[in-house]
């Protein structure tokens, strides 16, 4: 503990590394803010993510700190679709890119406000990784497979992988300023 109502985790070999709390976090939400810098300056885009779950995101798998999507991890992984051409596409593909993002619901009264803060690094995924974190994705949001159309677009449109390397969930309902922090190991 660090101050009122912050818990501060970092990831133990061979102990869940992520607190519970922050990935039923993840777990209960369906789009981030993803902020991202580029040679025209900082600039945020909202996408829809889907995680690799873990005990507190149902029947998919949350990938490994070092394995491929679908492992049996605990760090947790946000699967997302994107083009490469697109201006935030092409941001994350260069090499060394960081990114930050965001995790709420609308609507939320301050007093109850609850939200995740993150930073991380992204990737593409290819082959089997692709595969695996395509299932995720679309077990996340079934809609995506039963509209041909929709289906065959995505299919087309490069999966990215955000591996988070801190998190930070807020949750006033326990307090105003609550805070609770992971870091990866």
């Amino acid at each position: 503990m660090s101050g009122t109502g912050h818990t501060e985790t970092a990831g133990v070999a061979g102990e869940p590394a992520c607190p519970e709390p922050i990935r039923r976090a993840l777990a209960a939400h369906t789009t981030m803010t993803l902020a991202y810098g580029d040679e025209d300056g900082p600039q945020a885009c909202a996408v829809l993510y889907a995680t690799g779950g873990g005990p507190a995101g149902g029947g998919d798998r949350m990938a490994g700190s070092g394995g491929a999507p679908g492992g049996s991890g605990p760090d947790p992984v946000l699967y997302f679709v994107t083009a490469t051409t697109t201006r935030h596409g092409r941001a994350l593909a260069e090499p060394g890119a960081r990114v930050a993002f965001t995790v709420q619901r609308d609507g939320q009264e301050w007093s109850e406000l609850t939200g995740l803060q993150g930073r991380g690094r992204c990737r593409t995924l290819s082959g089997a990784e692709r595969a695996a974190g395509w299932r995720a994705y679309t077990g996340r949001f079934p809609f995506v497979g039963q509209s041909d159309r929709l289906r065959d677009a995505l299919e087309r449109t490069t999966l990215w992988e955000l591996r988070p390397d801190w998190l930070r969930l807020i949750d006033n309902g326990q307090g105003f300023g609550h805070k609770e922090e992971w870091r990866r190991a």
